[in-house]
């Protein structure tokens, strides 16, 4: 007997629905975060009892439009290990925090993964979770609430797409 549960493989149409989600949940964060640069943090609890984790740095930018990914395969990371959080299935919860460089300090957000889809977290947990350890060398982070990402349900995206 496994000392871990096996991970079942989730069907075809989820991984795909969830990939369409993850495609608009990021562009949809990356204009809620604005210009700037960032690095985008996603540690997902698995249903076999592990943790992953993805990191990922972006810069963008409006004047002109421009999105730069630092390392395509961290940033190729990244976004699968969240079409598996927001697929669900084989991931029981997850986070992903945003952390902007900005002067006096950096700036950080962070949302959990409920029903498929990234909800803003509580500041004040994420305030804990992103604190340094006492006498570990580490910079601290503005905290502030993420903004809301607007769902767009499956059926949504068909009717503009099909």
């Amino acid at each position: 007997m496994p000392a871990r549960p096996e991970l079942i493989r989730p069907n075809d149409a989820a991984i795909e629905a969830a990939m369409s989600r993850t495609l608009t949940a990021l562009a949809l964060m990356i204009l809620a975060l604005g210009d700037g640069e960032h690095t985008i943090n996603l540690v997902a609890e698995r249903t076999d009892d592990t943790f992953v984790r993805g990191q990922a740095d972006l810069s963008t930018g409006t004047d002109p439009v421009r999105l730069t990914v630092l390392d395509e395969t961290d940033y190729a990371v990244l976004r699968t290990l969240l079409v598996f959080a927001l697929e669900g299935s084989t991931v029981r919860s997850a986070v992903l925090v945003a952390t902007t460089a900005a002067e006096p300090r950096p700036r950080a957000c962070g949302w959990t993964v409920r029903g498929g889809w990234l909800h803003p977290m509580d500041p004040a947990e994420l305030q804990q979770a992103v604190t340094p350890c006492p006498g570990v060398p580490a910079v601290r982070r503005e905290v502030y609430r993420a903004p809301a990402l607007p769902q767009i349900t499956d059926s949504d995206e068909e009717t503009r797409h099909g």
